[in-house]
């Protein structure tokens, strides 16, 4: 089962849907098995990470812009702002695709662990992203 779920975001930083894939997941009937998301993008990607304190996503924003910086003068790819190549760089260095084992018909995450979209780009917009469980 595949299915594609529209995520909307609001500008950089992490915008969490566990719930939406949990969703996919409950909906698939499957009890042992694997989903894979995965983000129809080249400047957002998908990320797990700690759902309870938001500082750690804030930080992980923060630590990310400081390693890769807006208005290099080395970038040729700008036609679409000063955010556009190096939201291409960070999807690259972080995963367009996540795997995660279904167990008792659940996804197989850990007690502080969620599902994110991490829009690189300043003004955010509507994400695709494909939930497979099988």
């Amino acid at each position: 089962m595949v299915k594609r779920i529209q995520v909307a975001t609001r500008g950089k930083g992490l915008t969490e849907i566990t719930l939406a894939v949990a969703e996919v997941v409950r909906a698939a009937g499957v009890d042992e098995g694997l989903c894979t998301v995965f983000i129809q993008h080249t400047s957002a990607s998908l990320v797990i990470q700690e759902n309870a304190d938001p500082s750690a996503r804030r930080d992980l924003e923060r630590w990310l812009d400081r390693l890769v910086v807006e208005d290099d003068p080395q970038y040729t790819h700008t036609s679409e702002g000063p955010d556009d190549m190096p939201a291409h760089i960070k999807a690259a260095l972080t995963a367009t695709s996540l795997s995660i084992p279904v167990a008792s018909g659940q996804l197989g995450l850990g007690t502080w662990q969620g599902i994110y979209v991490w829009e690189h780009r300043h003004r955010g917009g509507r994400r695709g992203v494909l939930v497979q469980v099988g």
